[in-house]
């Protein structure tokens, strides 16, 4: 990735609503030039979208917690982000690596409403849950420092072999 665009996505991720004029002048490129340089950017998948960020206590969401999960037959279909999908205070799902299969970053309005989320959460998936409550957020959301390096590994594996069809 060049430079230039680093910069882009860095000043995005920080403001998505920067506007092509505040980027022109933040870059040294003309309007134009940025409005392409985006544009190319979120083709290429590069920047996913756009979002507004949420106080969740002033909506009635104050209390988040991580779930974590693994099911309670290793044989069963890997299949719970699917059935748990309906679940909508479910803000995020996360396949990882160690003892449970995926943390669930959840928010609801009171620890009755986690108690009847995490039942929930057991019935849809088959699964037994490990939860930790958050008691505060010094910062989220941060926007990443995009190092040049990032851009010319951009098209290898993790293994550093180059990907298919490059």
């Amino acid at each position: 990735m060049e430079e230039i665009d680093r910069r882009i996505v860095t000043l995005l991720a920080r403001d998505g609503r920067m506007s092509f004029t505040d980027l022109a002048k933040e870059t040294g490129l003309s309007v134009s030039a940025v409005h392409q340089r985006v544009r190319r950017l979120e083709k290429r998948g590069v920047i996913r979208g756009y979002a507004a960020l949420v106080n969740y206590d002033e909506i009635g969401l104050p209390l988040t917690a991580f779930v974590s999960i693994k099911p309670n037959d290793p044989g069963a279909p890997d299949d719970a982000p699917e059935r748990l999908r309906h679940l909508s205070a479910i803000e995020a799902c996360h396949s990882v690596a160690g003892d449970e299969s995926y943390i669930l970053k959840v928010r609801v309005a009171s620890p009755l409403g986690l108690e009847e989320l995490l039942q929930q959460i057991r019935a849809s998936a088959n699964v037994s849950t490990r939860t930790t409550v958050v008691l505060s957020t010094p910062y989220d959301h941060r926007a990443p420092e995009i190092h040049a390096e990032v851009g010319k590994n951009a098209d290898k594996g993790l293994d550093g072999e180059q990907k298919a069809g490059q």
